[in-house]
């Protein structure tokens, strides 16, 4: 059985125009490292695809086990210009925590 993100962390994301903030920490020190390994800004952009069209950037923050993305482009223009139905990027971590990662 496939392991999820969902399985080693929990997420919040938030928006600020055209860009979106996505975190990601880790239950405990073993996730962060899987994390780590595997979740790299290749497959983040690969997961997302076509819903972001700019630049994937990944921080480390080992002191409280979490990553964080900043994802541009990804609103598809922001909440004033995009039609689509979550154009706030309130659940761009959802959507990341539904990453499968290698067993």
């Amino acid at each position: 059985m496939p392991t999820r993100v969902a399985d080693l962390a929990h997420g919040r994301s938030g928006d600020k125009g055209d860009t979106c903030n996505v975190g990601l920490v880790a239950w405990d020190d073993a996730g962060y490292e899987v994390l780590c390994r595997e979740v790299t800004e290749e497959r983040v952009t690969a997961h997302f695809g076509d819903l972001v069209q700019g630049s994937v950037t990944r921080y480390e923050l080992p002191g409280i086990r979490a990553l964080n993305f900043v994802l541009t482009g990804a609103l598809d223009g922001g909440g004033t210009m995009s039609l689509r139905s979550d154009h706030l990027g309130k659940v761009m971590y959802a959507w990341l925590l539904r990453m499968e990662l290698p067993g």
